[in-house]
């Protein structure tokens, strides 16, 4: 059966024939996701735009984010916050004891160890968030440079690829806890849009030559209500700055600001290469996700597919954040027993994978969380809804 003809059938045929794509999916085998035990070697890539033309990847690129690491999502981690009126990473440094709470979470929370499961499931890449106090401490921000130096040797010792994206900008790009500081979004001042770009600079130039550095992504998720001129134009003016201190092969990703279809004919060749265009998908936030019935939910994920196809006629294209997380206080209604929520979460796993596939890549929100859940790779494994390796190829 021919890809669009699946996308065209019934979301339940729909959702077997993803099994069969990927059966690694229908094999409830928790007992392998803690260390497969084989040697692992990337594939071989090319840079993406060679030759007056973009290039086709023999596969996608697959990775997972180091999300709750360098950045503090509060959610993520709700212990280190115990005790504390902290909603962010900007009040919780400021509270005594807090900076120490912050060092003793950033050295357990991703260790050489997960690095080496990432590897050994199959994966290509890590995606990770960074603050702009990362490499150069910004009060009251604790910086991370030692950790961030860690993920790197990790990423070269076990053949990994790195995007390295700025989670967090000066000012806020969003107004949400995972820019820093909750609140007001002030990144659009002409100051914060510089002092980004000189952030950037600063990680392109200690990392930009390092081998495994896939791209570098200037923003993530600026709010989708701000002025597509802006970005478009700040972006324009860091490719000017940072292409040349990035080889050739290494991505210039940009995030779309939820507006993917916004983007058609930016950055051309051959006034500019390698750029990638970063989206995010979920299917858990919106009064339309909501009210979805599981099986529709699947088939809303397979028709990404089309979407991702229609988008890939300008710049290249990742999915930067997706999950298997759906909106589970309206779904529960909707489903009879617990079997029907696990065959839910492996179809949908299923759909999201068969959709994501046609894309140049992707990376899974997020590696792990404190309580598991969805929103964590390594349960999501554990659990059986996601493939027990993802090295199929």
């Amino acid at each position: 059966m021919k890809r669009r003809d699946f996308l065209g059938a019934g979301a339940a045929g729909a959702s077997l024939f993803a099994l069969d794509l990927a059966p690694a999916l229908a094999q409830n085998a928790p007992q392998n996701a803690n260390a497969v035990n084989r040697p692992f070697a990337a594939p071989k890539r090319s840079p993406l735009y060679t030759d007056g033309k973009w290039q086709t990847p023999a596969r996608a690129i697959r990775g997972v984010n180091l999300g709750g690491w360098l950045v503090l999502e509060k959610w993520m981690s709700p212990t280190l916050f115990a005790g504390t009126e902290a909603g962010d990473e900007y009040s919780l440094a400021q509270i005594p004891g807090g900076r120490e709470r912050i060092e003793l979470h950033r050295q357990n929370w991703i260790t050489e160890a997960d690095f080496r499961w990432i590897a050994e499931y199959g994966l290509d890449a890590v995606r990770i968030p960074v603050g702009f106090w990362t490499l150069n401490e910004a009060k009251p921000y604790l910086g991370g440079a030692e950790h961030l130096q860690n993920a790197f040797d990790w990423a070269r010792k076990y053949d990994l690829k790195v995007l390295l994206d700025l989670h967090a900008a000066q000012g806020s790009q969003n107004g949400w806890d995972h820019s820093g500081r909750a609140g007001e979004i002030g990144w659009t001042k002409p100051e914060n849009r510089a002092a980004s770009l000189q952030t950037l600079s600063d990680l392109a130039d200690k990392y930009g030559a390092h081998p495994n550095l896939w791209g570098l992504e200037l923003l993530n998720e600026p709010r989708y209500d701000t002025s597509l001129d802006i970005l478009r134009e700040w972006y324009q003016s860091a490719y000017q700055v940072l292409r040349p201190k990035l080889p050739a092969p290494v991505a210039f990703v940009v995030h779309d600001g939820f507006r993917a279809g916004g983007w058609q004919g930016f950055a051309p060749a051959p006034d500019y290469s390698n750029v990638v265009l970063d989206t995010h998908m979920y299917q858990t936030f919106s009064e339309g996700d909501r009210k979805r019935t599981p099986l529709e939910q699947v088939q809303f994920a397979l028709g990404r597919g089309q979407e991702i196809e229609r988008l890939k006629s300008g710049p290249w294209l990742i999915v930067g954040e997706w999950s298997l997380a759906l909106p589970w206080n309206e779904m529960q209604a909707k489903t009879k027993t617990p079997l029907d929520r696990d065959a839910t979460r492996l179809a949908y796993a299923g759909a999201q994978l068969l959709a994501f596939e046609t894309a140049h890549g992707w990376f899974y929100w997020s590696y792990k969380t404190e309580t598991g859940g969805e929103w964590s790779l390594r349960d999501c494994v554990k659990q059986g809804w996601m493939p027990t390796s993802m090295a199929l190829a």
